[in-house]
């Protein structure tokens, strides 16, 4: 089973976490691997934002659905 591209990014933030607070980074590479973990985290909010909104159109259409057949 394959992991999906929010999967593999939430894995990618936690690895960059625990190399952060664990290890003496030379500032250049800290700040290289915080900017790639905000930019995965801003990733990972706008996949979620799309989940809930894709969750909010299904539950509208059924609410829809459901006012049609009364």
């Amino acid at each position: 089973m394959s992991k999906t591209g929010y999967e593999k990014s939430m894995q990618r933030i936690q690895e960059i976490i625990e190399k952060l607070e664990s290890s003496e980074l030379p500032l250049e590479e800290a700040m290289k691997l915080f900017e790639e973990g905000t930019k995965l985290t801003a990733e990972c909010y706008e996949t979620l934002d799309k989940a809930e909104q894709k969750l909010r159109d299904i539950a509208e259409l059924e609410i829809d659905s459901g006012e049609e057949e009364e």
